[in-house]
């Protein structure tokens, strides 16, 4: 099985606690439907800042910054994708950047 890393973009957060539940809840429904695949189930990130080739410092850190992260095993690229589909922060009006992770 390859390995693949999900890095999520954007997303609206919760605003209250039931939210926040079941939010919480959505996820872990998700993830843990996907048994043994889940290498590392990942989690949000912060702010974020891009290191220019010159050096600079862009602080808002680009175009579509990164929101959050996850590991998983997939068969092939097609069912990293199909298990992407799933994903709750698709419902939160964010996306979902799928790149397989190269063993070197």
């Amino acid at each position: 099985m390859a390995k693949y890393l999900y890095v999520y973009h954007g997303g609206s957060d919760p605003e209250t606690e039931e939210e926040v539940a079941e939010v919480l809840d959505a996820w872990g429904n998700w993830l843990g439907s996907m048994g043994a695949a889940v290498i590392d189930g990942g989690n949000p990130v912060g702010r974020s800042s891009t290191v220019n080739p010159d050096g600079s410092v862009t602080d808002d850190g680009g175009a579509n910054p990164a929101s959050g992260y996850s590991l998983i095993e997939a068969a092939d690229f097609d069912d990293a994708l199909a298990k992407a589909k799933g994903c709750p922060i698709l419902q939160a009006g964010g996306s979902i950047e799928v790149a397989e992770v190269i063993d070197m």
